[in-house]
């Protein structure tokens, strides 16, 4: 691992991010430009300290999931993630599959989409980027790890996920997860993630072994999405997904829906913004959106 040439470029690329690229307020006036360094700390789920500490070259050797995080953080290219696994001594993931790494052409559709929810999610449920008025809206994931950063997980294992949405929504959107997740596990077939994730919600919910049972299959390309927000009440909106050519990753952009008052509910939240919403990692009511 080479500290040195790891440290410089973490600093280099913070320094080139501005808050409005990875969905932050800018704040008061800055110092030095570009992200702060808790800023990163934030958006990767790791302590100001540890990162503080690898851009001072005296930082542990970080893992691949810790990589991972800082890529996605750091809004890298494939060419400038893969550089980074090598300065820490790690061999780059494939571009291909699952990878939690979000290419530039997504993180460049994401950035454009300013006024209205979008966020990457993996084909596993996983949140990888949210811009700001995702985060304002549905909670930020940025903190989870483990077997909670699946959405289908957290669904299935926290009753608080589901508050987000109308009691009378629950069955068609739980329905709808597990069709996904079976059509993902078709095409991933044998992939140790999809496998664990599986045996491990049929283990832990009745619920998720009675529907997986069924059968049922479907990939989700366009869908109703009610949230209910104690801020502005119920939010009446469209899910609209676009697809990687691999079917790996998902651009989930969040619209009105036509003949609504969703607008002017967005329109409020946006100025409300996230002073009155607390993180997941303060409340597991307040949970991002499933797909």
């Amino acid at each position: 691992m080479d500290r040195a040439e790891l440290a410089d470029f973490l600093r280099r690329r913070r320094e080139q991010l501005q808050p409005a690229d990875v969905g932050l307020l800018p704040g008061v006036r800055r110092r030095t430009p570009g992200l702060r360094r808790d800023e990163v700390a934030l958006l990767t789920g790791m302590s100001t300290d540890y990162y503080t500490r690898l851009e001072q070259s005296r930082g542990p050797n970080p893992s691949m999931q810790v990589l991972s995080s800082l890529a996605r953080a750091l809004r890298l290219t494939d060419d400038e993630r893969d550089h980074l696994y090598h300065l820490c001594g790690h061999p780059a993931p494939t571009r291909v599959g699952g990878s939690g790494h979000v290419g530039p052409g997504l993180l460049f559709l994401l950035n454009k989409l300013t006024d209205t929810p979008a966020c990457v999610v993996s084909d596993l449920g996983e949140i990888l980027v949210q811009n700001r008025m995702h985060v304002i809206l549905m909670g930020d994931a940025a903190g989870h790890t483990g077997m909670d950063r699946y959405l289908l997980w957290r669904w299935f294992t926290d009753p608080g996920q589901r508050r987000k949405f109308p009691d009378e929504d629950w069955e068609r959107l739980t329905r709808k997860h597990v069709a996904d997740l079976r059509a993902t596990a078709a095409r991933r077939a044998g992939d140790a993630d999809v496998t664990e994730l599986v045996t491990r919600l049929r283990a832990a919910s009745a619920e998720f072994e009675r529907l997986w049972t069924e059968h049922e299959v479907a990939v989700r390309i366009s869908d109703a999405k009610r949230v209910d927000d104690p801020r502005v009440g119920l939010v009446d909106l469209v899910c609209e997904t676009l697809v990687t050519p691999n079917a790996a990753q998902y651009l989930l952009v969040f619209y009105p829906r036509p003949g609504t008052d969703a607008q002017e509910k967005l329109d409020l939240l946006r100025v409300i913004g996230t002073q009155t919403m607390p993180s997941e990692s303060d409340s597991r009511t307040a949970a991002p959106e499933p797909r």
